[in-house]
């Protein structure tokens, strides 16, 4: 039940206890007896809003309150999460396959057929993410189709408890078993905001590149001699008429000194940056590196109109995953790649 007002108590401390609790207040909005409402009632969590006033985070937005204006206040349990629409899953597994384009792409309605000559999972996988406007059988025979035609084997991702993953599961297609990442993943969305101020303050220099230098491409142990270089450098260095991706390293510079410590790249795809690659040496881990390149990215991308982040990691990656949460992402949906089983009928 409400925490009721008397005339000898104010709420400031009781609303200085509740911050970051979801609460139900009612607070004052006039004080005469004209026509119209004195009271409202705002519920949400609860943060300190500075200069004696407090914000309830709401789902129709931000209410600021003054501790002198609520007459009744109590805390009620955490909203149950919603899940997003199917439509939004969509729209956002869209965007990170624009931001990782493959060498090969043949759409089959909402589908992605993508070959990038085995260079990444992500890119040698039929997205599965929208109707296909075909029988799912039909498309799932497409998708063995390109993956011989390519030399690749057929692998389907597509969004967890989707319809398209419950179809193509009764056809007997299956988790694929066997990947050393896993074959689940989440994906991961952020307030460019909120992002854009993680970093320490005291990280190492972050700058920014249109195309990927030697230093970044050997930080992951790649060269121009590997034989996939010319097919990775297609698919994480899109083309003028693709996304703008820009490509981080973090140095630490001074006299006789440039050790290079991490890099990650990103690209924008309308109002997301797409996060991607973050990798910090391990003599550096542990030491705020990865948060300064995510906290720089996050700003890079800003600059260019973002507003949001995406970013995809496997559920087995644990300490990504709490690397992210404590830099305020949080999971928007999952994924997973699915492969023909011994008794698939498409």
């Amino acid at each position: 039940m409400y925490l009721k007002l008397v005339s000898t108590h104010r709420f400031d401390e009781r609303l200085a206890a509740l911050v970051g609790q979801r609460v139900s207040l009612r607070r004052r909005i006039r004080d005469d007896d004209g026509p119209g409402p004195r009271f409202t009632d705002a519920v949400g969590d609860l943060a300190d809003g500075g200069d004696g006033t407090f914000v309830v985070h709401a789902r129709s937005g931000p209410v600021r309150v003054r501790a002198a204006d609520v007459v009744a206040l109590r805390a009620v349990p955490p909203a149950r999460p919603r899940r997003p629409s199917w439509a939004a899953v969509s729209r956002l597994e869209q965007l990170c396959a624009d931001a990782w384009p493959p060498v090969v792409r043949r759409d089959l309605g909402g589908w992605r057929l993508r070959a990038a000559d085995g260079f990444t999972h992500r890119a040698n996988s039929a997205l599965a993410a929208a109707d296909p406007g075909t029988p799912v059988s039909e498309a799932l025979a497409a998708v063995r189709a390109f993956a011989a035609e390519h030399r690749i084997p057929p692998v389907v991702a597509t969004p967890e408890g989707s319809p398209w993953s419950h179809r193509v599961q009764e056809l007997g297609w299956e988790l694929e078993a066997g990947r050393p990442a896993g074959s689940e993943l989440a994906t991961l969305v952020a307030d460019l905001e909120v992002l854009a101020r993680t970093g320490p303050a005291d990280g190492p220099e972050v700058t920014f590149d249109a195309a990927p230098a030697m230093a970044w491409w050997g930080l992951f142990g790649e060269g121009p001699d590997d034989p996939d270089a010319a097919t990775r450098e297609r698919v994480l260095v899109p083309g003028p008429d693709g996304p703008e991706s820009g490509f981080g390293l973090a140095r630490r510079a001074g006299p006789g000194i440039d050790r290079v410590l991490g890099a990650v790249r990103a690209t924008v795809v309308e109002d997301h940056v797409y996060l991607s690659r973050l990798h910090t040496d391990p003599s550096a881990r542990r030491t705020g590196v990865a948060a300064r390149l995510t906290a720089d990215a996050a700003a890079w991308g800003r600059q260019r109109g973002a507003r949001f982040a995406v970013l995809q990691v496997a559920l087995r990656n644990e300490a990504a995953r709490a690397l992210y949460a404590r830099l305020g992402a949080t999971e928007h949906h999952r994924y997973h790649y699915l492969v023909p089983g011994p008794d698939a009928s498409a």
